[in-house]
């Protein structure tokens, strides 16, 4: 157990909760074989997420050229009075919780005689990053309930089935990384396991000028092409392969007829990869690619979708000077 895990235990408000099964393991040397082994390969992004891939990507928020992260935290702290500001006896579900500076823009406003009716839920496949962000936030909140969640959020929703009225809060435009039947599907399981008056809190990255979004996804000092090549430390970790990271170079673009960026992984010598348990060598030639990432953005006619295909009612789309980004409010 490390140091946080002991720490978080100690806190006598905090409850853990593992929602991952043992086959979950399995099951992700399944999906990235079967990408890899595809006629056009590729990686879901899911797996960018190690220790290392959560660090870089903390970093690519910060550059200068990546606009969602601090476009999205000055919508939220415009908002978060009005959102938060007289919340009581409410389970704010935060999905994907990772680095917990957005949700305490919002825990910040809750009236400080209320804290305590809160509980916090962190929902992360990374145990390591839902334990961090429990432990940051125990110690500025002393009075908050925190109930640690670990599953993948993305296709397990029994952590909502709560008594009290909820919050999901879904931020970051991870939306974005999902195809539209994704998203569809997506929220149609956030929205079949809320009850009347439960609300869900969306950030989606908007439609916009292109070289501003190509700007973001490739930004000067290399950390997202880090950030990019460093998914193949994870497909190592997970399935024995030998990938050489320095093997790819990263590439990134505007697919204008999807509405999305596109990242990928492009060889830049012929190789061949060994996998275990595999029959078959992987080969690679140069100047292949391994799909790695979509970043898709919205309109607000698409943010409207959602709520009517999903019973769902739209209460206001939230969103900053430049209409770069969204937080929209959707009601149950």
């Amino acid at each position: 157990m490390t140091f946080i895990e002991n720490s978080i235990l100690q806190h006598e408000n905090v409850k853990v909760n593992n929602y991952r099964t043992k086959r979950t393991y399995s099951k992700a040397y399944d999906e990235i074989i079967e990408g890899l082994f595809a006629e056009k390969k590729y990686i879901s992004s899911k797996f960018f997420y190690n220790k290392k891939g959560s660090e870089l990507f903390e970093e690519i928020t910060k550059l200068d050229e990546y606009y969602p992260t601090r476009t999205e935290m000055s919508i939220l702290k415009n908002v978060a009075p009005a959102l938060f500001g007289s919340l009581k006896d409410v389970d704010i579900i935060e999905l994907g919780s990772g680095d917990c500076s957005k949700i305490s823009l919002l825990l910040d406003a809750i009236p400080i005689n209320n804290i305590s009716t809160i509980t916090y839920v962190p929902v992360d496949v990374s145990k390591s990053a839902a334990y961090k962000s429990a432990n940051i936030l125990s110690n500025k909140y002393s009075n908050l309930n925190i109930d640690i969640v670990v599953a993948n959020f993305l296709d397990q929703y029994d952590y909502l089935e709560r008594e009290n009225k909820k919050i999901v809060c879904f931020l970051g435009s991870t939306i974005g990384n999902l195809d539209k039947t994704q998203a569809s599907e997506f929220v149609k399981g956030i929205a079949k396991k809320m009850n009347k008056g439960d609300q869900f809190l969306l950030g989606a990255d908007m439609e916009k000028e292109l070289q501003i979004v190509e700007e973001a996804y490739n930004d000067k000092k290399g950390v997202t092409a880090a950030f990019n090549r460093n998914i193949l430390n994870t497909v190592n970790e997970i399935t024995g392969a030998n990938f050489n990271t320095e093997h790819f170079n990263h590439v990134a673009f505007y697919n204008q007829s999807s509405n999305r960026i596109e990242m990928h992984l492009e060889a830049n010598v012929d190789m061949e990869i060994n996998i275990p348990n595999q029959s078959t060598v992987l080969e690679i030639q140069k100047g292949a690619t391994i799909h790695t990432e979509n970043s898709h953005k919205f309109t607000q006619a698409a943010i409207l979708d959602f709520a009517q295909n999903n019973d769902l009612k739209l209460l206001e789309i939230y969103t900053d000077s430049n209409a770069y980004f969204s937080l929209s409010l959707f009601e149950k």
